[in-house]
């Protein structure tokens, strides 16, 4: 049975810390002091310092430390759950990268990063290798439809390897929706293909880092140019001009008709924000997970009663 324990701290510092503790113990998640020190809004903390709080708030047995994570609950099982969703993901990061050099090599990809729970290198039994991508202008949607077709025949529609859920091109590489889930999601994503392009995200979204300004860019060195060789090349040539235009504007169109039919319960406003279809943007999260994760969250800062 878990312990809600009333908080309440002056220290910028420690209510940052435990906002990070907060929003990870959503998953059930505790954190290392070197994760809790990258999730803070602190840009003139050290590490030093973060160490210095989080001993002050086990000692005051506002936070309990359990085989080194921290966490605001008394629930020590958090960390047998934790390091068995590691070591999935150690052995799915490689998996990943197989996929995301395939994904690549697909017509007007031009850069493939891992999102979700693997890039936050957490894997649960029934999880996803998530991933978000960066398409060439004015041919998002064909190339998605590309990508869904080759799920759905070769693959039999399997999500377990190939979630290609969220998307955008190279002209509109900001997030528009700019918040505590989105800031989080875009610091954590790993680039794997197109490493020039993880540069120019990283760019258009500093204000993401800004929230997090701890949280160093992920190391691009080892990470692939995005190329066009080969048969991608000569794809993207047949694909060119008035056809591809007619293509894409019909791919956006049909999925739009479908996923209209398809969630048809869902209001106007809350089926643009989880399935976002634009010529520019397609996303596809219609079990509204950043909403449930930012209420979830709320609801965790109002029962400890954390001053934020």
């Amino acid at each position: 049975m878990t312990e809600n324990v009333s908080i309440a701290v002056g220290c910028p510092t420690e209510r940052a810390i435990i906002r990070a503790l907060l929003y990870f113990e959503v998953f059930a998640y505790p954190l290392k002091p070197e994760e809790v020190f990258r999730y803070i809004d602190q840009a003139n903390a050290t590490q030093e310092e973060v160490q210095e709080k989080l001993d002050r708030l086990v000692s005051q047995e506002k936070v309990f430390f359990f085989e080194g994570f921290y966490q605001t609950q008394n629930t020590p099982e958090w960390v047998s759950k934790r390091k068995a969703c590691n070591l999935r993901a150690d052995r799915m990061l490689p998996v990943a990268h197989r996929i995301a050099r395939f994904i690549g090599a697909f017509p007007f990809v031009r850069a493939v990063f891992v999102s979700g729970s693997l890039s936050k290198h957490s894997m649960n039994e029934d999880s996803d290798i998530d991933f978000f991508l960066i398409m060439e202008p004015g041919r998002l949607w064909l190339a998605r439809t590309l990508l869904v077709l080759f799920k759905k025949i070769f693959l039999f529609n399997s999500h377990r390897y190939f979630c290609v859920n969220y998307f955008i091109d190279t002209e509109h590489l900001e997030i528009e929706e700019k918040n505590l889930f989105t800031a989080t999601e875009i610091v954590t994503l790993i680039p794997m293909y197109g490493r020039e392009w993880y540069q120019a995200f990283y760019h258009a979204n500093k204000w993401a880092w800004a929230r997090f300004p701890n949280f160093a860019p992920r190391s691009v060195h080892a990470v692939e140019v995005h190329k066009k060789a080969g048969l991608k090349k000569i794809l993207e040539w047949v694909q060119r001009g008035k056809i591809g235009d007619w293509l894409d504007r019909q791919s956006l169109r049909i999925t739009l008709a479908f996923w209209k039919k398809k969630f048809r319960y869902l209001p106007n406003d809350q089926f643009d924000l989880a399935l976002k279809s634009r010529r520019y943007v397609s996303k596809h999260h219609p079990l509204h997970f950043q909403e449930k994760v930012l209420k979830a969250f709320d609801k965790r800062v109002a029962e400890m009663k954390t001053l934020v």
